[in-house]
């Protein structure tokens, strides 16, 4: 029989990683602008046990993991919470312990971010890692201000270049410990001939990078930006050549974080600038509305430029007793009318149906009415319903005209499902225009919120606030008794901007002047008002 060979087989080097250990992603969280995040990143966000993060991250990332232990790591120029060692040593230590970790990096992780240096040491640790990109600043920054980073009649490449490279005051211990290799030497002899240039951390050492241009070649009056805070309301842009941008800089004061992106494409920012054109572009905004309602409001003014402060003064609650509650629900198919006041009542009684076992066909054939539009879309989202009725003014009292007007007040009986300290008006007017029964039912009670956070608090001490919006009387009312006295003569500085004019009446009986009033009586009217008025 013929011998039988086993075919030979090449050598190969297996790394075992224990499954049951954990795992470090390192998700770029783009420049600033929370809308810049990767649906990627986000999820990872959403499911982390462990959040390691830098100075660059907007906060507002760390509300998508409120149950994750977060770890500032940040560093600064010449100031750092930990040096990068120690940092790689932290990432290994968490995923050891089986944890779910984000290392969250501003910008992109691979682009001078570090990140090749924290994959390194889980890879030597034999750890599980991914990496997922975010949009790198010099790009995003280069598009806010209005500069492509690339333009077929002006480049065809562009590059990156780390600004500070030599600058010892930048760097750790073990960093200058090591020297100034290939890795950190720059030849501006090279780069003095490439069409397009970003430099990054390189405001302390602009003056040099502009010399060193110039001095290789580069023509001084190649125009050139520096950008501060890109992508975010705290954007600032200062445009001008090599010649005379370092003293631009250093007369508008500005620092670190910045990129400065230098090429003919700069130029192209006087016609294609669109960020910092907006209406409320770096303007500061509080947005006194509950927690839960303020989402639409700050996206609207965000969508306008603002930089938002988030400052709840009321709070919504269950009723102490849901008795009555569930009794109006039950029943509500009895009345002619059912009217919601807010947006929260629908919410409220949407709960309240899910948990009694039964759905929107209680109301029968009860028609239903609405004070404005967000109401009415809140009765459609949450009732899967559509009203009868919704006055043109947000306010009761054009509710209550609209159905005397319809004759559909006397002889009726009214359901009004609503917060606890909504105003008699509507009912008095119900009873007084021949209204057989009104049950006024606090499906949800409001309390004022126990505490401001303290960054309305330090801005308004620094007089920082352009503009406080209000969304009712209660806003105003437990505003004003947060703040106290002395604190709230300090809002006469800021816009104050109403919603409709019960919110500017509650806002003068508090000796605080509207500058702008809702023309129409909700958010879009809002909105307008203030981007109508930004001087």
């Amino acid at each position: 029989m013929p011998t039988r060979f086993a075919a030979t087989r090449p050598t190969r080097r297996i790394v075992r990683v224990k499954s049951d250990r954990g795992i470090v992603y390192l998700v770029g969280a783009g420049p600033g602008d929370f809308g810049l995040l990767t649906l990627r990143g986000r999820e990872l966000l959403e499911s982390a046990q462990v959040v390691v993060y830098d100075f660059l991250v907007n906060p507002q990332f760390l509300t998508l993991c409120p149950t994750a232990e977060k770890i500032y790591v940040g560093k600064q120029a010449a100031r750092h919470s930990m040096t990068q060692d120690e940092i790689n040593a932290l990432l290994v230590a968490q995923a050891r312990l089986g944890r779910r970790v984000v290392r969250l990096k501003g910008g992109d992780p691979f682009v001078f971010g570090r990140g090749g240096e924290e994959c390194a040491a889980l890879a030597a640790a034999a750890l599980r890692f991914e990496v997922v990109p975010g949009v790198t600043a010099s790009i995003a920054s280069a598009a806010y201000a209005g500069i492509p980073i690339t333009h077929r009649d002006l480049n065809s490449s562009f590059t990156f270049v780390t600004g500070h490279e030599k600058e010892a005051d930048y760097q750790e211990p073990d960093a200058r410990a090591r020297g100034a290799g290939a890795a950190t030497d720059l030849d501006y002899s090279v780069l003095a001939r490439l069409p397009a240039l970003a430099f990054y951390m390189g405001v302390k050492s602009l003056p040099r990078i502009c010399r060193k241009l110039i001095e290789s070649g580069m023509p001084a009056d190649t125009p050139a930006a520096t950008i501060r805070w890109g992508t975010t309301p705290r954007q600032k842009t200062v445009a001008g050549t090599l010649a005379d941008l370092p003293e631009k800089v250093a007369a508008a004061k500005l620092g670190p974080p910045a990129v400065t992106i230098v090429g003919r494409i700069v130029a192209l920012r006087e016609t294609l600038g669109w960020f910092e054109n907006r209406p409320l572009f770096g303007q500061t905004v509080v947005v006194t509305r509950t927690r839960q309602q303020a989402g639409t409001l700050t996206q609207r003014l965000t969508a306008a430029g603002a930089r938002i402060i988030e400052a709840p003064t009321i709070e919504t609650l269950p009723p102490a007793s849901m008795e009555r509650v569930d009794e109006a629900v039950r029943t509500a198919g009895s009345f002619d009318w059912v009217i919601f006041t807010s947006a929260a009542g629908p919410a409220a009684v949407r709960e309240r149906l899910d948990r009694l076992g039964t759905d929107a066909r209680v109301f029968g054939k009860a028609r239903l009415a609405a004070i404005g539009e967000a109401t009415a879309a809140a009765v459609r989202e949450r009732l899967a319903l559509r009203v009868d009725l919704m006055p043109t003014r947000s306010v009761a009292e054009a509710l209550a005209d609209d159905l005397r007007q319809a004759g559909e007040t006397a002889g009726k009986r009214f359901l009004l499902l609503r917060a606890d300290i909504a105003r008699p008006a509507l009912v008095e007017r119900l009873r007084t225009d021949g209204a057989v029964e009104v049950a006024d039912v606090a499906v949800y009670e409001t309390r004022r919120a126990r505490s401001l956070p303290p960054a309305l608090l330090e801005a308004l001490d620094n007089g920082e606030i352009d503009w406080i919006t209000f969304t009712s009387g209660s806003t105003a009312r437990n505003l004003a008794a947060l703040l106290g006295p002395d604190r709230l003569a300090r809002l006469k500085t800021a816009k104050l901007a109403s919603i409709g004019p019960i919110t500017s009446q509650t806002l003068r009986q508090l000796g605080l002047t509207p500058a702008v009033e809702a023309a129409t009586h909700n958010i879009d009217g809002l909105v307008a008002a203030m981007t109508g008025q930004t001087d």
